[in-house]
């Protein structure tokens, strides 16, 4: 279990500032009279605490309070754009960060749950001994920030109101990480006090970039103080490293679940978006992927976007599930983003009169973003994270160096988007039918399978295979990525498994509000179904009809193929969806390829599962006996029917 405010408080420990007379004292000493008054208006006497610490801590030159103002906003962005954090575009509102060569993603290895004595960390995940993390942050973040102005701000993960949302400081001396925050949360500097008063906690982040030099990245780290919902970065200016109020305060929100939710919510690495069904229905769909595995496209193809990258759940009093999104905007992977694919984020990347803020793609030489796969005509210079760039450079090993890193991003406001949904702000959420759960398969799964019953639909979650992502600096080959949440769940992967079992199989869940649980696989290539090629069995576009049948199958108005991983389509359905969704044909030949069960793959899959789960202590035995009962069956329609078994001979 996890006990909460157990140790010491480190931030705490080091500033030292131990009363809120104390703390305004050292106020007057780093603000301005503008910014004094505006602390004033906070009045929790924790939060001050904390804000005061981390001033004495970091010794910034000057402390600015964020209201979220348009005055102070512009203050921010003019502070970007003066330390050079930022640079601006020709086209308005455009401007672009690089992050340091090599620090273009999470910084897994030196990234730490700061652990008391007996706590169990999850076996995926680094940790520090609270002692020893005490020692090392006072090395580092102490006088981090001389010389620099420290930037406070008040947010809110998710609507106001909401009864899962998050209220969140984040203290940054980067202008950068504050101009990223105002775009994708909810600045609620003056209904703070009031929010944190109606949920009774709020998470703490504290981030400087240091001299943000190469050399200062062996000291960079990131701390998730679990006990006090603090967090710490140092030395680094990647988002995912920097930007706590996101992945950081999503491990909290994921803690928060598991340990005093109850069995009631969850926290979870899903888009959420709806999709239109007949008669003017809109069902609502979450969705789990790993990084780069097609959460933002999945989420796009609704046709009504509420997120792309997390979801905070709840069974509300009438039992339906009800999703948040703890963000307001998009931190999106632009690599492959194109006008096939994703037609209406690019009529905003490329289009006049929305807000972005670029980091690590190439810069041309008429100040144009470009990426790999844009489907526009390549560059042939320009500035990208690693300086000066012509086509066909190439590295120290003789490999060619891209015009854009894999993990460059682009962020704006979802509110941009022609398909962004009011209920985005509301504090009921969106009821929930659907659940997804995806990775990057490339010779296994079919592209859809809904799961029979919603201990199936855990296991399918607790089972997503992918390949490593840019998003993660030096990680590469094929792994397990559990619920695509496993590097975010920071106490045992079984006391979280078994809350998802206890969330999806409580009986306060309405028998007519049950949501399907469903996998989905992208990636499935024509070498994997006797082709000779890796040319993906599918297109972007064809996700759209994969979610139309699901939308259909929440309803019942399709029927299904019974198999032992759970529910297929039938062909006469796809080959109907794929005509009147997307105006395409859907030749049987590729159905049977894309949903015939390759028999010893799956259960290569299930045997994969089953060992790595085996060397986990408390793993609920629900797990093995699913994943035992479907390997069970597999093998004997292999002996009935051999290695490959088609949908029709499913259906015998």
């Amino acid at each position: 279990m996890l006990e909460r405010n157990k140790g010491i408080d480190i931030v705490a420990h080091i500033g030292g500032i131990k009363t809120v007379k104390q703390a305004m004292d050292l106020f007057q000493t780093k603000m301005d009279s503008k910014n004094l008054d505006k602390i004033r208006k906070i009045k929790n006497p924790d939060a001050l605490l904390k804000i005061a610490n981390s001033i004495a801590m970091c010794q910034p030159d000057s402390v600015m309070i964020n209201s979220g103002s348009v005055e102070d906003v512009n203050e921010v962005k003019a502070i970007a754009l003066k330390k050079g954090e930022e640079a601006k575009l020709p086209m308005k509102n455009h401007t672009i960060h690089f992050d340091l060569k090599d620090e273009q993603g999470r910084i897994l290895d030196r990234t730490f749950y700061i652990a008391n004595q007996g706590e169990v960390i999850s076996s995926l995940a680094n940790k520090k001994l609270r002692d020893e993390a005490i020692k090392d942050i006072q090395r580092i973040m102490v006088g981090i920030m001389k010389g620099k102005v420290m930037m406070v701000g008040f947010y809110m993960r998710g609507p106001l109101g909401a009864p899962v949302s998050n209220p969140a400081i984040e203290i940054t001396s980067s202008a950068y990480v504050t101009h990223s925050a105002e775009l994708l949360y909810r600045n609620i500097f003056d209904a703070f006090d009031k929010e944190v008063e109606r949920l009774g906690h709020f998470f703490t982040n504290v981030h400087s970039e240091g001299l943000n030099r190469t050399e200062d990245l062996p000291n960079a780290r990131v701390y998730m103080d679990r006990s006090h919902w603090t967090t710490y970065s140092m030395n680094c200016t990647y988002a995912g490293n920097t930007l706590l109020l996101k992945k950081g305060n999503h491990r909290f929100a994921v803690d928060k679940s598991v340990y005093e939710g109850k069995g009631m919510e969850l926290a979870e690495h899903m888009f959420i978006t709806g999709i239109d069904g007949p008669k003017g229905r809109i069902t609502w769909f979450t969705g789990a992927a790993p990084s780069g595995c097609g959460k933002t496209t999945t989420a796009m193809a609704g046709n009504h976007f509420i997120g792309d990258d997390l979801a905070q759940m709840w069974i509300d009093k009438n039992g339906s599930i009800r999703s948040i999104n703890p963000e307001a905007g998009i931190f999106g992977i632009v690599e492959d983003v194109n006008r096939e694919g994703d037609p209406m984020l690019m009529e905003l990347l490329r289009k006049p009169g929305t807000e972005v803020i670029w980091s690590n793609v190439l810069i041309d030489e008429d100040g144009v973003p470009q990426w790999v796969g844009n489907g526009e005509k390549p560059p042939e210079k320009g500035k990208n994270f690693q300086g000066e760039w012509v086509q066909g450079m190439k590295d120290k090993n003789g490999k060619e160096i891209p015009c854009s890193h894999p993990n460059s991003r682009c962020t704006l406001s979802a509110k941009a988007l022609s398909s962004y949904s009011e209920i985005s702000e509301s504090a009921e959420g969106a009821e929930t039918r659907v659940i997804t759960y995806s990775g990057r398969d490339s010779d296994t799964m079919p592209p859809v399978w809904a799961a029979i019953n919603s201990d199936q639909g855990v296991v399918i979650g607790a089972s997503i295979v992918s390949a490593a992502t840019a998003t993660e600096v030096g990680a590469s080959g094929v792994k397990r990525a559990p619920w695509a949440n496993a590097p975010f769940i920071p106490g045992s992967l079984a006391d979280y498994m078994n809350v998802q079992f206890q969330f999806f199989g409580n009986k306060k869940i309405a028998e007519d509000k049950k949501p399907v649980m469903a996998g989905l696989n992208y990636f499935l290539t024509d070498a994997a179904r006797g082709g000779t090629t890796k040319k993906l069995l599918g297109e972007k576009k064809d996700v759209k009809v994969w979610l139309s049948w699901l939308e259909l199958h929440a309803h019942q108005e399709v029927e299904v193929i019974k198999t032992p991983i759970g529910y297929l389509p039938r062909y006469e359905d796809l080959k109907r969806l794929f005509q009147t969704i997307i105006q395409k044909e859907y030749p049987k030949e590729l159905y049977n390829k894309q949903f015939s069960l390759y028999i010893d793959n799956i259960v290569a899959r299930i045997d994969l599962q089953s060992q790595a789960y085996g060397k986990e202590e408390n793993v609920p035995q629900r797990l093995f006996e699913i994943l035992k009962k479907q390997r069970e069956e597999l093998i004997t329609l292999k002996e009935k029917f051999g290695a490959v078994v088609t949908p029709d001979q499913l259906q015998i």
